[in-house]
């Protein structure tokens, strides 16, 4: 459930925007209402699936990224989605100390404009090595588990979003 605290540290608050690299986040719904999730390339341990994301390029807008990446990260052409929802306002996370070291980027962390999308196609056209894979498997799974699968940092939007796109679930058999 999403709690006041959850919503809290996503909203922007008095973070700077150009300080949080603009991001496209999706959650691709199959026909039976259950959300796409990938599988991080090479990565181990736990907490290594996640849904699609991605960076929005300059000049790109939102949306025109999240088809983009949507494209980059599964193989999934725009015209086998049908765009449902999407998120107001931006949603942001943090990156942890350890990222920060690691990257010496210009980013404090991400700022994510997410979207849902209902999948049309068939299970072939899902292609992970259509691009440089981001993900080497994939699974579906109920939109109310993502969060104890996704990376503990991004935890807190993964929560919000399970709440905000819960009506596009609609699970059946």
């Amino acid at each position: 459930m999403v709690t006041q605290q959850h919503t809290d540290k996503v909203l922007q608050g008095s973070r700077d925007p150009k300080n949080y690299r603009p991001n496209a986040g999706l959650a691709v719904f199959s026909p039976k209402g259950y959300v796409f999730a990938g599988h991080r390339a090479g990565a181990s341990g736990p907490y290594q699936w996640q849904l699609p994301q991605g960076g929005i390029d300059a000049g790109e807008n939102s949306l025109v990224g999240a088809y983009r990446e949507l494209e980059e990260e599964t193989g999934i052409s725009s015209d086998k989605v049908e765009l449902l929802e999407e998120i107001e306002p931006w949603l942001y996370y943090d990156f942890p100390e350890d990222i920060l070291k690691r990257f010496k980027g210009k980013y404090l962390g991400q700022r994510q404009k997410w979207f849902a999308f209902r999948f049309t196609g068939k299970e072939s056209d899902i292609k992970l090595d259509l691009h440089e894979p981001e993900f080497d498997a994939w699974k579906w799974v109920p939109l109310s588990e993502v969060p104890e699968l996704i990376i503990p940092f991004k935890r807190d939007i993964y929560t919000h979003i399970s709440e905000k796109f819960s009506h596009w679930t609609n699970l059946t058999d």
